[in-house]
């Protein structure tokens, strides 16, 4: 790619001057919704990014509105009435982390969007906390109806659903995403509160744990040729979150710039929560450090595209990945 800085060209015509060019559509052109976890030439990681910010996001969202109840899910009963028993358990286990962690983040979010500091944050945090509403809305209506759990309404159904999820989801999603919240609600002014839910949730819970899975598991049905409705709503959450990452990309990048010192505030809270983050998706029968497959995909091939995706997205944000002692 030819960046000209404003230099008389050879030709005799004036280039643009680098000031004009529109470094946001480059960045879209790049990734996906402005993440850079999703970069599609690492090189680009070695110049100074400039991020999309919150306005910029508010509007792509506005771009990019879907509706969780109007999917075709037709298709998707009549594959999963192809199914074995074991199929549908294997399955139903591996999406349930989803369905609850969708109503987590949904119920633990008002902090951030008290945290606010000018009107384009606060437009774009709102929109984030009606994604994952809508998130959640939509595993409700699948399990709803093409897994045909008929409890009476969403809560009973997610009651249901916990019993699927690991001992690690319970510490990740009850304990310290919960903890964080508490602290942001009690003092929404809290910088390092801030700086400590927004790891947590932006860089550990979407991007390095839902993220990776919905990459997977997206792959596997595509391949497949299974479940399209499925499919279709999966996207659309995953571009949902790939932005929401992009917040909290440019979030700490902001704040990193103006103190170093919050550098170390991000590693630790990383140390804490990226082993326990790790067992979120261990299967049944398994232990952390096994060998294990995820839909076809290996425990291996998941650390790596989260590792990546993750270190990426900490370079430009001027943050090393944290070593353990």
């Amino acid at each position: 790619m030819k960046i000209n800085f404003g230099l008389k060209a050879l030709d005799g015509r004036r280039r643009r001057p680098l000031g004009s060019l529109r470094p946001v559509a480059s960045l879209l052109d790049l990734t996906q919704q402005g993440d850079v976890g999703t970069v599609s030439d690492d090189a680009y990681l070695n110049r100074r990014l400039r991020l999309m910010g919150p306005q910029q996001l508010y509007e792509l969202w506005e771009r990019q509105q879907w509706q969780s109840q109007t999917i075709d899910l037709e298709r998707d009963k009549e594959d999963w009435a192809g199914f074995s028993d074991e199929e549908k358990e294997q399955q139903m286990w591996g999406l349930s982390s989803f369905f609850v962690g969708e109503e987590r983040v949904t119920t633990q979010f008002s902090g951030l969007v008290m945290s606010y500091e000018d009107e384009q944050e606060e437009a774009f945090l709102t929109t984030q906390q009606v994604d994952e509403a809508r998130h959640m809305q939509f595993f409700d209506r699948y399990y709803r109806e093409v897994f045909a759990l008929d409890e009476e309404d969403i809560g009973a159904r997610l009651r249901r659903v916990r019993e699927n999820v690991t001992d690690s989801f319970v510490t990740l999603f009850d304990e310290n995403l919960v903890q964080d919240g508490r602290r942001l609600i009690d003092n929404p002014r809290d910088l390092g509160a801030k700086i400590e839910f927004v790891t947590n949730y932006h860089m550990v819970i979407e991007g390095t744990l839902a993220l990776t899975g919905q990459h997977f598991l997206l792959d596997y049905y595509e391949k497949n040729d299974l479940m399209p409705g499925f499919v279709e709503g999966f996207s659309n959450i995953a571009r949902d979150e790939h932005r929401h990452v992009a917040y909290g990309t440019w979030l700490l990048q902001q704040k990193v710039a103006r103190d170093g010192s919050l550098k170390q505030r991000i590693q630790d809270k990383l140390m804490e929560l990226l082993p326990i983050a790790a067992g979120v998706l261990v299967p049944p029968g398994y232990e952390l450090g096994d060998d294990y497959e995820f839909f076809g995909y290996t425990s291996k091939e998941q650390t790596e595209f989260a590792f990546n995706a993750l270190t990426r997205r900490l370079k430009v944000i001027g943050v090393g990945l944290p070593v353990a002692a």
